[in-house]
């Protein structure tokens, strides 16, 4: 029961990563809203996780949302300790050249300004309970790119840097903020990083770039959320912590 008595909200939460986390964070002792785009998905994820779950719908990439989301998460567990930033987004891979500014702002809406918005809205709040959590799910896209997902590669870049500079400027608040480096991993968005269908031959491909040898799995990078939201990760803060298999090696 390592988050026993903590309140928690982890956005894109009805399925992959956040789902994992979710699970996590209850079994832990917390309790979590269940924050997607996808509500019938997010009240699917809260119903199984039971009443330690609230679901909330929400666009990451709008602020009144955002400000929503964290003003139900308040009302209903009465303070919020930490905050997962795990909804994402990606063009399929292909060249550079062929992706318009309409998905360049999409990959940016969702990837960095989702993290701006929570930023904004969180901080105010932490500061009056005199301490929080944010927990950035960047990638390792954005240390080690891939060809084909450019405009991607680097909004993960973005976020693994603003990780960090938040972490400098809110540390005399007591806010810690902390990044995971996913490689990618058996979500929805698979096929799209891949630029091509998931099959046998060509998961080969890519399992042949991660030294261990497999895809990562939502249990990966919710055991290290769990840590670093943990209060063992008390002394932590500004770290991209790469769940990868060595594929950043």
């Amino acid at each position: 029961m390592r988050l026993q008595g903590k309140t928690t909200l982890v956005t894109g939460a009805a399925s992959g990563f956040g789902k994992g986390i979710a699970e996590t964070y209850v079994r832990e002792g917390a309790k979590v809203a269940i924050v997607d785009l996808n509500e019938d998905g997010a009240k699917a994820v809260a119903a199984e996780l039971g009443d330690a779950a609230i679901a909330i719908k929400c666009d990451v990439s709008k602020a009144e949302d955002v400000a929503a989301a964290v003003a139900k998460t308040c009302d209903a567990f009465g303070s919020l300790d930490i905050v997962v930033n795990n909804a994402g987004w990606t063009n399929p891979n292909r060249p550079l050249m062929e992706t318009d500014e309409a998905t360049f702002r999409k990959i940016y809406d969702i990837n960095v300004l989702s993290i701006f918005h929570m930023t904004k809205t969180c901080v105010p709040v932490w500061r009056e309970q005199g301490a929080g959590v944010m927990i950035n799910v960047g990638s390792t896209a954005g240390i080690r790119p891939r060809p084909g997902l450019t405009w991607y590669n680097s909004s993960k870049g973005a976020v693994n840097l603003m990780t960090r500079s938040l972490a400098v400027e809110l540390a005399p608040d007591k806010i810690r903020v902390n990044g995971i480096a996913p490689v990618m991993g058996v979500t929805g968005l698979l096929e799209q990083f891949m630029g091509m269908p998931d099959t046998p031959e060509n998961r080969a491909k890519f399992l042949a770039t991660i030294p261990l040898g497999r895809l990562s799995q939502p249990r990966d990078i919710a055991n290290a959320a769990l840590y670093l939201a943990s209060d063992e990760a008390d002394f932590i803060t500004g770290v991209i912590l790469e769940v990868d298999g060595g594929r950043t090696i």
